[in-house]
């Protein structure tokens, strides 16, 4: 691990979605050579088994404006890392941080990427993603709920596969009933729906069902779970949803 410096640098570290092995090894090596690691304390547990002396600071949901600020004071003089589950750039911390960054001193940055939890769960159901897709989060903690809606009603028209981030909280329990009903206007009840819950982690679930039975899986869904609803090509096989990519329109096989 560095000493400190007059001169830092801050690493803001996508650890993946769960599982130590799907951390990658340039995320490990961003960490390991820190003094400070920053971050929130789900995950920061995450990558407990690769910390070494490092100083840690850790705080819980709500406190990302005073990690943000703190990873880039002290990244002014010394090695940081401030993490975010899955990638920084899905929902996590780069954008935060580049915006504190813009009215301070400028500090030297690298955003180093990580597996996400879309792609995770994406890969235990098989290949529900390989064409265009659209990625919503149904959290209006940040988001106006009408400019979630709308958004949703764009990309289930433009029969783009749609991946709902943050369906359920036990505060919020009646948003992902309404995204369900917007997403029907445009998709027939045999649509495929793929339920991944804490992809990579322990308590994993992984469901394949239809657009027309997703309500009766509502009780198991929650902040740790990907829905990921199929397009007008999408199939159910087994327990897998396939997407074509379009290659049926152009080969035999």
């Amino acid at each position: 691990m560095s000493q400190s410096r007059s001169h830092g640098k801050l690493y803001i570290v996508g650890i993946g979605p769960g599982g130590i092995g799907h951390l990658t090894k340039k995320a490990q090596s961003a960490l390991l050579e820190s003094e400070y690691i920053i971050g929130n304390g789900t995950y920061l547990d995450q990558i407990a088994l690769i910390i070494k002396d490092q100083k840690i600071i850790r705080s819980g949901m709500g406190g990302e404006v005073e990690r943000a600020r703190s990873a880039v004071e002290l990244g002014k003089s010394h090695i940081v890392s401030i993490i975010s589950g899955g990638d920084a750039n899905v929902y996590g911390m780069a954008g935060l941080v580049l915006e504190v960054v813009q009215n301070t001193e400028e500090i030297e940055i690298e955003v180093i990427p990580g597996v996400t939890a879309l792609t995770a769960a994406a890969s235990l159901l098989g290949a529900p993603l390989v064409n265009d897709f659209a990625v919503i989060s149904l959290s209006d903690l940040l988001t106006p709920i009408e400019m979630i809606k709308r958004r949703l009603n764009s990309a289930a028209e433009a029969d783009f596969v749609i991946a709902i981030y943050n369906p359920k909280s036990r505060n919020r329990k009646e948003n992902f009933a309404w995204a369900i009903e917007i997403i029907r206007k445009y998709r027939n009840e045999n649509t495929p729906v793929g339920i991944v819950k804490s992809a990579t982690r322990s308590g994993e679930t992984v469901l394949a069902t239809t657009l027309g039975r997703i309500m009766k899986y509502n009780d198991m869904i929650d902040m740790s779970t990907i829905v990921l609803i199929g397009n007008s090509e999408s199939r159910l096989w087994k327990n897998r949803i396939i997407t074509p990519r379009g290659y049926q329109r152009k080969y035999e096989y």
